[in-house]
């Protein structure tokens, strides 16, 4: 089931045509998957920004076209590295790292997806992205698999850092097997899977399993407003506030703690002007 798959079932199961997803996930992977719903797909792009946090099983000594398990087997050779080797070569891959996107990927060319090009036995000149990896540490070593867990940025690919070690390495390598176990604050311990979901949706409640909208956008400071504020707010009008802090954006809520949306500072005229507005408060998002 690809990320594209699971909104449809979504879709299905809800009646709600306005679902999506914050932040693919390749088929082979397993994991924490977040769902938009209604309204909450105008925050998906904040929910992606959020770090990710993953496990990954890689297989040393075998490359692949995709740099995955699902690949065509393009080169083998002999592993001959040891677990102190493969430590010393994870530490070229913490903090800031350029990663060229690979050709079997959902990006686009000219509009056309990178993976059609590619089944084509096209391949296109790709930039080059920088992405941070917060935390690498090798967990496991049955060779020649290991154990990686990482914390990154989002837009990293795993399966990219798994074959660029394995080129590090001279071996060669390819992702064996990924489980997302984090998405920004949300965890694989408060995920439900898409069975129980099902479940949820044939009894009628698959509501209780939303979180509110507001809890997509943690990451900005709350911006508390009296009743004649929240209107001029849900009006589309500035209101003159205080500035939070460094951050431009704000989330507001009303008097009675209602979530209104978000709020943008502009520092020239020293007013919040809405951003993104949600009034009255209706979806949610769930993991």
């Amino acid at each position: 089931m690809t990320s594209h798959d699971l909104v449809d079932r979504v879709r299905a199961l809800t009646g709600i045509r306005r679902v999506g997803h914050a932040g693919t996930l390749d088929p082979m992977a397993t994991g924490v998957l977040l769902v938009c719903v209604g309204q909450a797909t105008r925050v998906a792009e904040y929910l992606m920004e959020g770090q990710k946090v993953y496990r990954a099983r890689v297989h040393l000594g075998v490359t692949t076209d995709t740099y995955d398990a699902e690949g065509q087997v393009v080169a083998e050779k002999p592993v001959t590295v040891g677990r102190d080797q493969v430590e010393a070569a994870l530490a070229q891959f913490r903090g800031p790292v350029l990663q060229l996107p690979p050709m079997y990927s959902a990006l686009k060319y000219h509009g056309i997806p990178l993976h059609r090009l590619a089944r084509r036995g096209i391949a296109v000149e790709r930039a080059p992205r920088q992405v941070v990896i917060y935390h690498l540490e090798l967990s496991g070593w049955e060779p020649p698999y290991c154990t990686l867990e990482v914390t990154c940025s989002g837009g990293t690919y795993v399966r990219v850092l798994a074959h660029d070690l394995g080129q590090l390495l001279g071996c060669g390598a390819h992702l064996a097997g990924l489980t997302r176990l984090a998405s920004g604050d949300f965890t694989i311990e408060d995920a439900v899977s898409i069975e129980e979901f099902a479940q949820m949706a044939v009894e009628g409640r698959w509501q209780e399993l939303l979180y509110p909208l507001d809890a997509a956008l943690r990451q900005f400071p709350p911006l508390h407003l009296d009743a004649e504020e929240a209107q001029r707010l849900c009006r589309g009008q500035p209101i003159s506030c205080p500035a939070t802090g460094a951050t431009e954006l704000a989330r507001a809520y009303g008097p009675d703690a209602s979530f209104l949306g978000l709020a943008k500072y502009d520092a020239t005229t020293h007013t919040w002007r809405p951003y993104k507005v949600f009034c009255p408060p209706g979806s949610s998002v769930a993991a």
